[in-house]
């Protein structure tokens, strides 16, 4: 789970773009009501403000953690749950609003579904060869004490 995982160089360029998204959406979060605060109480969130700062939170930690390619697998797994989170509370409902439906929700969640995919491929593969992960493997080899 904490092993680099693909030796792939060019692993970097996925975390680029999967760090880059969640680090600047949790910093949104805390300078754009409408991307905070607003939008978790329009949805129904309890405690809004706590929520939105919560979530933030996360997503800048985890995504600073994902650019630097240390404990990509978990910071991953909690990205995973927060774009899945986001995916119920704020996609699928559009299939049943009146003048949205299938076709509507499809093209809204077109990010969402590429951060969903760019996560399971970090999860799965790991961090790659340009990590701190990585660099952290190749000083302590796996079943070293």
């Amino acid at each position: 789970m904490l092993s680099p995982g693909c030796n792939r160089r060019s692993v970097v360029f996925i975390r680029l773009a999967v760090g880059a998204i969640f680090l600047t959406q949790g910093i949104l979060k805390f300078t754009d009501p409408h991307m905070g605060v607003l939008r978790f109480t329009r949805i129904g969130f309890p405690a809004p403000d706590f929520t939105a700062h919560f979530v933030g939170t996360f997503e800048i930690l985890c995504g600073l953690l994902v650019l630097a390619g240390l404990l990509t697998r978990l910071a991953g797994i909690t990205l995973l749950i927060v774009i899945l989170t986001a995916i119920a509370t704020t996609k699928i409902p559009e299939l049943f609003h009146p003048d949205q439906g299938f076709w509507y929700m499809v093209s809204d969640a077109r990010t969402d579904f590429a951060m969903t995919m760019s996560l399971l491929f970090l999860i799965v593969a790991g961090a790659g060869a340009w990590s701190l992960d990585a660099s952290i493997w190749k000083a302590k080899p796996p079943g070293s004490s």
